[in-house]
């Protein structure tokens, strides 16, 4: 009989299926255009609950090397409302913990310099460790340092054995983009000493959960993740949580502060409340996971129906945002150019290539304009508001902006 496979954390068997959304292109790799007729591996696209810690987890590792070294296209950068959070971010700990000057901050997948050219600015000294030398190349060119590895306990021991103290550590979207969580743990935990600090931001699997956001579900996210899970990984490594907030962004996220057992932060309220959040959904028990796959299939049938409506109609459909979201929900929903004609996005090194499974072409934002389509998908629905604001031009000349998840929406 062949066995579960076993919690990246804990060991534990996984019998227990949160969703199964099939084989999908690692969804970050897009493929040039001169590339089309070659085929691109695809993986399958299976979460699983671990019932002794609960973390939530894809049960087969692509390798990290196929998805973050060379050139990966995800920049930081393109988003104004992330550049703006993490601007806010960034002056909220200089004022709460007091960095200045004689400060260090080290972030963990530092991407192209998008966070910490804040603390630049500013006076702070700052390392960024980023695996993917495209971004990082980037990030030396804004001023900001950049160590191209992978963070783990090794890295850590090295930093640590050059003396490196950091004040802060911080990382925001990189803990659920780890397949070894226990080494990346152990390696924050290396580096923090006395009262250092380490934030870390994530969606939030409770939100996942209750708003059906399976697209964000993807080969890059090996772990889904509630305080709860986060929690009991920390504590292996001897750290513990003292706060918590909960943000708005990436369609609803935890912003987690850490620090060492032995530290001398108190506890704050949020801490409480979102463990109490989470033990009303019954996050500790599979009750709690039971029953999502089925709303993941009513999402994708919707989509569909609406597609075929019109295409039916004869209506011109293109997507906004070449999103690894949305790369999820296209390859699940087994979505092509017959009835997404075509997708724009404002990152140049996505432009001029083709979605990966899907195939669906992807120009600058302008072809839009060039085109003037019926509708408009956004994929990455987080930044909707943001999205419709940039087009209004296509709003005014009647241009309707549609979302699917958690359920099909458009906007006139």
């Amino acid at each position: 009989m062949t066995s579960n496979p076993k919690c990246r954390h804990c060991g534990t068997e996984m019998p227990l299926t949160f969703v199964d959304l099939g084989l999908s292109a690692v969804a970050n790799s897009y493929v040039p255009m001169d590339k089309a007729g070659d085929p691109e591996p695809k993986y399958p696209l299976h979460t699983r609950v671990c019932e002794n810690c609960w973390l939530v987890q894809v049960d087969e590792d692509v390798p990290p090397e196929k998805i973050f070294t060379g050139d990966y296209a995800y920049f930081s950068s393109f988003s104004d409302s992330w550049l703006a959070h993490m601007k806010a971010y960034a002056d909220m700990v200089t004022e709460r913990f007091g960095l200045g000057p004689k400060s260090f901050v080290v972030e963990i997948a530092s991407n192209d310099g998008y966070l910490l050219k804040n603390f630049v600015a500013a006076g702070i000294p700052v390392l960024g460790i980023e695996p993917s030398g495209s971004v990082a190349a980037a990030a030396e060119k804004a001023g900001v340092p950049t160590l191209v590895e992978f963070f783990g306990e090794r890295i850590a021991t090295t930093l640590h054995d050059q003396g490196k103290r950091p004040d802060l550590i911080c990382s925001a979207n990189v803990l659920a983009h780890v397949p070894d969580i226990n080494d990346f743990v152990a390696g924050v935990a290396r580096l923090l000493t006395g009262d250092a600090v380490y934030t870390v931001e994530f969606p939030h699997l409770l939100r996942l959960i209750r708003e059906v956001q399976f697209d964000t579900i993807y080969h890059e996210h090996y772990s889904y993740l509630s305080l709860l899970a986060v929690e009991k990984v920390f504590a292996s490594k001897g750290l513990r949580v003292f706060d918590v907030e909960e943000l708005p962004t990436h369609g609803g996220s935890l912003r987690v502060y850490a620090c060492r057992q032995e530290a001398r932060h108190a506890e704050c309220p949020g801490v409480a409340k979102v463990r109490a959040d989470e033990a009303e959904a019954r996050l500790d028990s599979a009750e709690g996971y039971k029953g999502f796959s089925e709303r993941v299939e009513a999402v994708r049938d919707g989509l569909l129906d609406f597609l075929r409506m019109a295409r039916a109609q004869g209506k011109r459909v293109a997507a906004y945002g070449a999103a690894a979201k949305g790369n999820t929900l296209l390859n699940y929903c087994r979505i092509g150019p017959d009835l997404i004609a075509y997708c724009v996005d404002r990152n140049p090194a996505k432009q001029n290539t083709l979605l990966p499974g899907s195939r669906i072409p992807v120009f600058d934002v302008d072809e839009l304009r060039k085109r003037q389509p019926d509708f408009v998908l956004i994929l990455p629905w987080n930044l909707k508001a943001e999205v419709i604001r940039q087009l209004a031009d296509l709003r005014d000349g009647g241009t309707r902006f549609v979302t699917a998840v958690p359920a099909i929406s458009v906007t006139a």
